[in-house]
């Protein structure tokens, strides 16, 4: 039967895809990595992984063997948990993945204060945009806005329950183009684009008295919404076309002068993220802690 640490270090570095990286993730060495995959190879009498000077690659023996370790290594986690519930206070790694705009603006008004009232909890956040099975993932829980969740996951709202996306444009760029009146108008507009990383790129939606206009405009730029988005606001403040993003994200930029808001009477309102998780299995202590903690502390 193959060792426990070595299937560890298997999906560690395979889900990093490289052993650096899983190193650095896990607190470990890479050569220790290294030979505990090597060792799991020659006990499996297979290649797992496939390996370059860059990139280190699951094969499809390895892909098929990580899609059904995940959750299994998961709930052997979560069995030696049970230990937490007899300690004085939760300790252990708490896993989550979320979007970058709950990184953004969620996280950073809770994470400090959670992790100051509990010293022995480790935090593992991944940012990742497209909506993941948790479990398959590795994660304890996730954020995500406005999804439909499977039936056998529970969802805790986290953060502002109401927030509004915000369209902005730099001052130099409405005297030169003016300012739009009607959110047709944008159709006419250099807008800045984002694109999920499935290839969809929504629409912008506005809302004014129970009117709503979708509009699809076009743009010298499409970035990859996440690790894009930072690109698309700096683009703006140069004064190159409209964007469209979370209030929240744009307010600093408000406040300085160095945007301006565009059609805020049609900015639409929508409900805040929520922490989901599954609940076809016993909650970690690090997740229940955190649960408990932004039941109490989060934003109302």
């Amino acid at each position: 039967m193959a060792d426990l640490a070595d299937l560890s270090a298997f999906v560690a570095v395979a889900r990093a895809r490289g052993f650096r990286e899983a190193a650095r993730l896990s607190g470990g060495s890479a050569s220790a990595l290294s030979e505990a995959v090597r060792r799991l190879e020659a006990q499996l009498g297979v290649r797992l992984l496939n390996r370059t000077t860059r990139t280190v690659v699951p094969t499809e023996v390895g892909e098929g063997l990580l899609l059904r370790l995940g959750p299994a290594l998961t709930e052997v986690d979560s069995a030696i948990d049970v230990v937490n519930g007899f300690r004085d206070r939760p300790a252990g790694t708490l896993r989550l993945n979320v979007p970058v705009s709950a990184a953004r603006l969620v996280l950073p008004t809770i994470v400090p204060p959670f992790l100051a009232a509990y010293p022995d909890i480790r935090l593992d956040v991944t940012t990742e945009e497209s909506f993941v099975d948790v479990l398959a993932a590795g994660c304890d829980a996730g954020i995500r806005y406005d999804e439909r969740l499977e039936q056998d996951m529970i969802a805790v709202p986290i953060g502002p329950r109401v927030q509004r996306f915000a369209a902005a444009a730099s001052p130099a760029y409405l005297a030169r183009h003016g300012h739009p009146e009607h959110p047709r108008d944008l159709l006419h507009h250099a807008c800045l684009r984002g694109r999920f990383p499935s290839g969809s790129m929504p629409a912008w939606e506005f809302e004014r008295d129970g009117e709503v206009v979708v509009v699809d405009p076009t743009g010298p730029m499409i970035v990859r919404i996440g690790g894009g988005t930072d690109l698309a606001v700096d683009v703006a403040v140069a004064g190159t076309g409209i964007v469209c993003l979370f209030e929240d994200w744009l307010r600093p930029f408000f406040e300085r002068g160095d945007l301006e808001p565009v059609l805020e009477s049609w900015w639409p309102s929508f409900s805040g993220p929520l922490l989901y998780y599954p609940g076809r299995r016993l909650v970690p202590a690090p997740l229940r802690a955190f649960i408990d903690f932004i039941k109490v502390n989060a934003s109302a």
